[in-house]
């Protein structure tokens, strides 16, 4: 995929954080005044500044529209979850993963080796030198230094902070204090053996206490900011509905989002064709002692399985994912790799013990494709951030605010949606993951702009968008049960078809008509190969589940306030 820079740069006010690692005075002490007002913020501070308040919270204050219009956006393709030779499982150098990335059409990557005793003890200082030397080489790709946090009580997630001079001593610290793996080993052994297991329920105030110690190293000025992404989230079904309530809630600036669809998305490909004959995304499982109820499987669906290569959290329409959205807080969708072992790659894991030196050591060339799981980052998986410019900073921002589409297979190469007001209201109106508002009454205009892709994908064909849904529903304000995991009011609004014989940019309008109470709406699309009866994605077939012939995007949610 080339790289998405779709539409015309324009000016915008950016606000430093004093204190930041873009400061030119960074060493100097906070103040007193300043220590008192942080201390007072707290998290309501964030979240007020963040406007990710309920819809209904806003009546009492005038509106102010986030992520304002301002014609098309510029976006850069990335990937949030990628592993090295610094994971017990990986294989790869650092440089290879950038370059790769590069080779495939990215802007920006983050290293996210798994967390746990050794890569606490080992890894963190291996790795460091290794994204400094990638940055060097490959100065038009933004390489984060990140961690695949052992989320405890759950399952796994990104966590990421831009460069800066205290960046490796925070992950470590938060690391050593936090990672699930760390807690749940025994003293022994290195851990600090506080918890049963790693994902089992007396980890989860670990998990809050996490998120708030990352958003205190930002509101002290330590980091300009820090993000965390639950990966894969489905997968063994530990990460329950009050789990991703409450992470949200600690730290709303932190804790942003997740993997709308997991990687390892050539894990499905049949043996016949030469592939694994597993799981899309690995996403084999059944429930587990630590696994939340909720999620058993029935006759009709499984939270286990992919569909459409997204996460059951993401694919179902009125889900779990609607559920939050319901609530009027945000809540992000992402894709990416996951790579470790890239399907049809030479190279094997190298001779290193990873336990005891913190790396597998040099991957070995055998000179023989391998079969293995996943793709090179950006090859398959993309996700594409809508952003001020390609920096570090704006990059984040724009994954924070909500701008950011999930592609597979490069089915789109860019996206521009305009939400706004036909009446009295915000008649700008807003993009993607931000927040308008409309007179109680009046009409509410959906613009879409699709921007087709203009080359072949990796797979070696051009991709063909057959259509675009249009998902709506009624923002109700915080669920009374935390474990909630059904938004039953959330459907899909309208399906545009996609001309076949289409080429470049298409458009689709809608308009909501005498909008009386506040509410949210979102996109997806398809290449429409494997559609259920009412237009929604396929259940993935373990041992048959070709990624190529099923292709997705889905957009990040826009939120409409009423007054």
């Amino acid at each position: 995929m080339s790289h998405h820079h779709h539409g015309h740069t324009h000016e915008h006010h950016h606000e430093e954080v004093e204190g930041s690692w873009r400061d030119a005075e960074d060493d100097r002490p906070l103040s007193v005044a300043r220590r008192r007002f942080l201390t007072g913020l707290g998290a309501a501070g964030v979240a007020t500044t963040l406007g990710s308040l309920p819809a209904h919270a806003h009546d009492d204050r005038p509106p102010h529209p986030v992520n304002p219009w301002h014609g098309r956006s510029r976006w850069y393709a990335g990937d949030h979850h990628i592993h090295t030779r610094y994971s017990s499982d990986g294989q790869y150098e650092v440089a290879q993963q950038v370059a790769k990335a590069r080779e495939h059409g990215l802007d920006w990557v983050v290293i996210t080796d798994h967390g746990g005793v050794a890569h606490e003890k080992l890894s963190i200082d291996q790795v460091a030198p290794d994204i400094e030397r990638a940055r060097r080489a490959h100065r038009d790709v933004l390489v984060y230094q990140g961690l695949e946090w052992n989320i405890p009580g759950a399952e796994h997630a990104t966590v990421f902070l831009p460069p800066g001079r205290s960046t490796v001593d925070i992950l470590r610290a938060f690391e050593a204090a936090y990672d699930g793996g760390v807690l749940s080993t025994p003293v022994a052994q290195g851990g600090t053996g506080l918890l049963t297991r790693s994902t089992s329920a007396d980890g989860e105030p670990y998990a809050l206490a996490a998120l708030r110690y990352l958003e205190a190293q930002v509101l002290s000025g330590r980091t300009e900011i820090a993000l965390m992404f639950a990966n894969h989230p489905a997968r063994r079904g530990v990460d329950s509905p009050h789990e991703i309530r409450g992470w949200r809630d600690a730290a709303p600036g932190v804790a942003v989002g997740m993997e709308g669809a997991p990687g390892h998305q050539a894990a499905g490909i049949r043996r016949e064709a030469g592939g694994r004959g597993g799981a899309r995304g690995y996403y084999d499982g059944s429930p587990n002692q630590d696994s939340f109820p909720g999620y058993a499987p029935t006759a009709t669906e499984n939270p286990y399985r992919t569909y459409g290569g997204f996460d059951w959290m993401t694919a179902k329409v009125g889900g779990l994912w609607d559920s939050l959205l319901a609530e009027g807080r945000p809540w992000w969708v992402t894709a990416t790799s996951d790579a470790h072992q890239v399907h049809l790659d030479t190279h094997t894991p190298g001779s290193g013990d990873h336990n005891a030196t913190g790396s597998r050591g040099k991957p070995v060339d055998t000179g023989k494709p391998q079969v293995y799981g996943d793709y090179w980052p950006g090859f398959y998986s993309s996700t594409l951030v809508g952003a001020d410019s390609q920096s570090y900073v704006d990059i984040m921002r724009g994954m924070q605010g909500g701008r950011v589409v999930a592609v597979h297979g490069r089915v789109v190469d860019g996206l521009n949606l305009r939400v706004r007001s036909l009446g009295g209201g915000d008649n700008r109106g807003v993009t993607i993951g931000g927040r308008t508002f409309v007179r109680r009454g009046d009409s509410v205009e959906v613009g879409i702009e699709v921007d087709l892709a203009r080359g072949a994908n990796f797979g070696g064909a051009v991709p063909r968008l057959a259509k675009v849904d249009l998902i709506a529903g009624p923002v109700t304000g915080p669920a009374s049960d935390r474990d909630a995991l059904a938004a039953p009011l959330t459907r899909v609004v309208k399906t545009f078809e996609v001309a076949r014989t289409a080429r470049g940019t298409v458009r689709f309008t809608h308009t909501f008509r005498d909008v009386g109470s506040a509410f949210y709406l979102r996109l997806r699309g398809s290449d429409g190969n494997r559609l259920t009866s009412d237009g929604g994605p396929v259940m993935d077939v373990i041992g048959d589940a070709d990624p190529w012939s099923d292709l997705w995007f889905y957009a990040n949610p826009v939120f409409v306030d009423v007054v």
